[in-house]
């Protein structure tokens, strides 16, 4: 199963659904497709949608799925990544009015160059990011949470000489 997120913020990415219409109209995509479609107003044809879905009801299609195509939003790649799900990510971008700049691009290559998810900058490599994504092996996903508190902690503490910390 191919499970289709994108977000909850209230910005549309109708690209991203009716490219995936297109799939698994045209017999690309024959695994069934489940999305969570947010804010977008495009209603899917050719597989089942939810705008929103209670938590405990994600976590549940997020773990069944074989494929994750996300958004490039932080939340959703990282709950995929940690996961181990091969993941698809597709920006939203600014000239399309789905998102007020382009960081999920940002985002999506820094992922992708880590060898963590296949990246989809525009929707024609929908197809063809969902084939390679078939026998990916993405790398572990490894949180690096300690080293970012340690230097918050730096920051706050004020290691002499630093930026906001107290200087003697």
């Amino acid at each position: 199963m191919i499970f289709v997120a994108l977000g909850t913020q209230d910005l549309p990415f109708n690209r991203l659904l009716r490219a995936m219409d297109d799939l698994v109209a045209s017999g690309a995509v024959s695994e069934p497709v489940f999305a969570q479609t947010g804010f977008s107003d495009y209603a899917p044809v050719h597989y089942s949608y939810n705008n929103m879905m209670p938590f405990d009801d994600f976590a549940r299609k997020l773990q069944e799925c074989d494929i994750f195509v996300s958004h490039g939003g932080t939340g959703s790649l990282v709950q995929g990544l940690k996961l181990g799900k091969r993941v698809v990510a597709a920006a939203r971008l600014r000239k399309y009015g789905e998102h007020v700049d382009d960081h999920q691009q940002e985002i999506i290559r820094v992922f992708s160059d880590a060898g963590l998810l296949i990246p989809v900058y525009e929707m024609e490599e929908l197809g063809a990011a969902i084939e390679r994504a078939r026998t990916f092996a993405p790398k572990p996903f490894e949180t690096r949470r300690g080293e970012l508190f340690a230097l918050l902690e730096r920051f706050i503490e004020g290691e002499p000489g630093e930026k906001g910390g107290k200087t003697q």
